[in-house]
């Protein structure tokens, strides 16, 4: 297993945090929603710097290379077993042991059992050793629907929980708390904007943004609250870097290179520069 996982290892500057949490689900269908939606509801309120979210989507196996370098993974996401909605069910490490094989999946089938048993697999003795999983009972996943209320009170329990984990005894911290740095470097090729590891999970935490085009300036805004739609941010390596499709939001005229960004508290935002990096 280590073995399969060599091709990673190159990676030498995997983000490392104490705690990651995962919200799997489609956040445009109902009580399906129930994993991102907690987790922009963890976004709002703001985290430490020792905790990174990760809006997991439907991406399963994004998820599997997000558990690189995090001391303990919490997954949320939504089920259906007959139970009466809004049930919470807790799965300990001991019982996510026994995971599905790796055949005859597809992308959109992806759930949290198979991205654990993918990030097995991918990532060898690098996964995680503390693994829990919350499933909550849904029942309605019309498309556009909101969460039922049992479904969105059992979130609520649920984000507790979490917020009780030790990773959360530090002070809660978003973009606008940290110190600012002189210059970011991003990066534009092929109509994507790439952001490295570190960028990207200090200043859109949430995995979800809005980009516009301001004169000579490109700003990206990351997305809070339960409701954020906007660009997601993809998986792009091993080590955690990211990018987003930013042509149809720039209107084709998407520059190429890399360019210096800087935070702007007063816009909550990433401004971007379009001139060439010096």
């Amino acid at each position: 297993m280590a073995g399969a996982a060599e091709h990673v290892d190159a990676a030498s500057s995997v983000p490392t945090c104490d705690l990651l949490v995962v919200g799997c689900g489609n956040l445009l269908r109902g009580d399906d929603g129930v994993g991102p939606i907690l987790v922009r509801h963890l976004w709002d309120g703001g985290v430490p710097g020792s905790v990174r979210l990760v809006d997991g989507g439907t991406a399963g196996m994004d998820v599997a290379f997000q558990m690189r370098g995090a001391a303990r993974v919490v997954i949320v996401d939504a089920c259906r077993t007959g139970a009466a909605a809004g049930t919470v069910f807790r799965v300990p490490g001991p019982a996510v042991e026994d995971l599905p094989p790796l055949t005859e999946l597809h992308t959109h089938s992806f759930r949290w059992d198979n991205a654990l048993a993918f990030a097995r697999w991918l990532l060898g003795e690098d996964y995680p050793d503390d693994v829990t999983v919350f499933l909550i009972e849904a029942t309605s996943f019309e498309p556009g629907a909101e969460l039922g209320p049992e479904v969105e009170k059992a979130m609520h329990e649920v984000l507790g929980l979490i917020r009780d984990e030790p990773a959360f005894a530090a002070a809660p911290s978003t973009p606008e708390d940290r110190p600012a740095e002189d210059s970011i470097d991003v990066e534009f090729a092929d109509g994507y904007l790439r952001l490295d590891a570190s960028t990207a999970a200090r200043y859109v935490p949430g995995g979800h943004a809005v980009v516009q085009a301001r004169d000579d300036q490109i700003v990206l805004v990351p997305l809070r609250g339960p409701g954020a739609g906007g660009l997601m941010l993809k998986q792009r390596t091993a080590a955690g870097d990211r990018c987003l499709l930013v042509t149809e939001a720039l209107h084709g005229e998407v520059p190429e290179g890399r360019r210096a960004a800087r935070w702007d508290e007063d816009q909550g935002a990433l401004v971007i520069s379009r001139d060439a990096a010096g």
